[in-house]
């Protein structure tokens, strides 16, 4: 799109059956006392440390002094790759310490957490643990993706987890946008994009990187870490594996994502090649070189990244007090972060912190809409397509990797999929802008979906609602630019706001004031 000239600008050992933390504790009773839990075998009961907050002492920093109270007792929980969605009798399992991306027959792993360990502890207990992680500086549990770590990567060292305490980000009530354009008085937008890199992806990056910094402290065959992206992927791979000193390497499609997300690799001294190719030719060859070189592959066929961006739905439910919504609706691309949200509602309900979880809606733009198409013809057989160029941009997918896990997760909890076109997510985005947002032309895909099934009546006006906001709005500023500029091709950009030109004379300013003043109405 050309640029417009408009702007000129381009707590004590807990046992199982006891749970002293309160809901909501209060400061001072988590200040100097460890929290742990407690795992009870043969009427033996061995303490597992899970935070600590122990007096500060300035020569420490809080890694020193997560390490001078670490529990050394065995930790009971453990997780494995399996393949995703195995029969009951499959036997074939890989530690998470194996490099390894699929099945011996070629399809997706999951990471599968030991349930029965985790059971020994009900519900209260986890919601009381959680809740008592939160707003807290104890490494690691400040961050939102590692204050879940027993739900996690339970095996990893505390010493070498790589975050930067992403996660805990903000539930919006949409108070006005909701009145005004949808008639809904409970309306949330879980704003994922404020976070480190500005995305999403920073939940699941936490614990990839992670994991390959304890192998290469293992000394695994692993050089660096690459990914193939359409913006946002590469940002936290960047970030992540700079804050360890890990080298990344990304593989962008040339002249296909925003300045603001190419610029993210290059300042996080990621080793960037711009392929003249869409995102799905990168990712066919990301995966050819990472199949003959050192190099761990970091997207969300990887998934280890599913299991940090699944704390997103714990964290929904933690906001609420532990009540599930009725809907959650998630744009969707490569498919990874739908099942995400679904593992992690589902963990929650099978671990009895909740007694339900919500319907999911993944939201497609139509330029790029595999999954709406499937979804559209009964579930029959999957087709690939060449997405079209979308303002959508991280979502420009049309081979998605984890659409068999979108299926599954849709299926199980009678999903829906919807789309929008080019017109109908940049309207959305403006109206949400209009009431106090800033959102990303993605967020818009999933608010256009929310339009459509509110015209339908198959979300209630009362219905709790929670749209996934994916990305930060300041990464697409030019599609904000030419919006509001009306400069797109074919597109009536009905809700643009320009800025008015006027002469610096008093006169002339009072009139301009005076007409707006006169033609607006007072709304709620």
């Amino acid at each position: 799109m050309a640029s417009s000239s408009l702007f000129n600008a381009s707590l004590s050992s807990l046992n199982p059956n006891q749970h002293p933390i309160r809901r909501h504790p209060s400061p001072s009773l988590l200040r100097h006392r460890p929290v742990s839990i407690s795992c009870s075998d043969n009427n033996n009961t061995t303490p597992i440390e899970t935070s600590v907050k122990p007096p500060r002492r300035t020569e420490n920093t809080i890694r020193d002094d997560a390490r001078l109270h670490r529990s050394t007792a065995v930790n009971p929980f453990s997780a494995k790759y399996v393949p995703f969605n195995a029969p009951p009798n499959s036997t074939e399992s890989y530690s998470l310490d194996e490099i390894v991306y699929r099945s011996r027959s070629g399809g997706l792993l999951d990471v599968e957490h030991d349930m029965e360990a985790l059971k020994r502890f009900d519900g209260a207990y986890w919601r009381d643990l959680f809740d008592s992680r939160v707003g807290k500086s104890t490494w690691p549990y400040g961050s939102g993706v590692w204050s879940k770590k027993e739900w996690v990567l339970p095996e990893i060292d505390d010493d070498d987890i790589v975050s930067a305490f992403e996660g805990n980000s903000n539930l919006f009530w949409a108070e006005r946008f909701g009145k005004r354009f949808l008639e809904m008085n409970d309306l949330w937008v879980k704003h994922c994009g404020i976070s480190h890199t500005g995305s999403f992806k920073d939940l699941g990056m936490t614990v990839l990187v992670s994991q390959v910094n304890r192998l290469r402290k293992m000394n695994r065959p692993v050089v660096g870490v690459g990914c193939a992206s359409t913006g946002d992927t590469s940002a936290a791979l960047s970030a992540y594996c700079a804050a360890a000193g890990i080298p990344s390497i990304v593989f962008l499609p040339a002249n296909k994502i925003s300045m603001a997300q190419l610029v993210q690799p290059i300042a996080n001294g990621a080793f960037v090649l711009s392929i003249d190719s869409d995102f799905d030719g990168c990712m066919k060859l990301i995966r050819e070189v990472t199949a003959e070189l050192p190099i761990y592959l970091a997207n969300s066929l990887n998934s280890l990244r599913l299991e940090g961006q699944k704390t997103a739905a714990i964290e929904i439910l933690q906001q609420f007090d532990w009540q599930a919504p009725e809907w959650v609706i998630v744009p969707g691309g490569n498919l990874g972060n739908i099942y995400a949200f679904y593992k992690g509602f589902k963990m929650c309900q099978e671990l009895g912190l909740v007694d339900r979880i919500p319907r999911l809606v993944c939201a497609q733009a139509a330029n790029a809409n595999p999954l709406y198409l499937h979804y559209k013809s009964g579930w029959k057989d999957f087709k690939p397509m060449t997405a079209s160029t979308t303002f959508a941009s991280a979502i420009q997918i049309g081979d998605p990797v984890s659409i068999d896990r979108a299926v599954y997760a849709l299926k199980q909890c009678d999903g829906i999929v919807e789309e929008a076109t080019e017109e109908e997510l940049m309207d959305a985005m403006a109206q949400a802008d209009s009431t106090g947002m800033f959102i990303c032309p993605h967020t818009g895909v999933a608010l256009t979906a929310l339009f459509k099934l509110r015209k339908q009546g198959v979300i209630a006006p009362t219905d709790r609602t929670v749209v996934v906001s994916t990305a930060h709005g300041l990464k697409f500023t030019q599609s904000k630019v030419d919006y509001h500029s009306k400069v797109i091709p074919d597109m009536a950009c009905r809700f643009s706001n320009p800025p008015v030109e006027v002469k610096a004379d008093f006169g002339a300013v009072m009139d301009v004031l005076k007409n707006y003043l006169g033609s607006q109405k007072i709304r709620a």
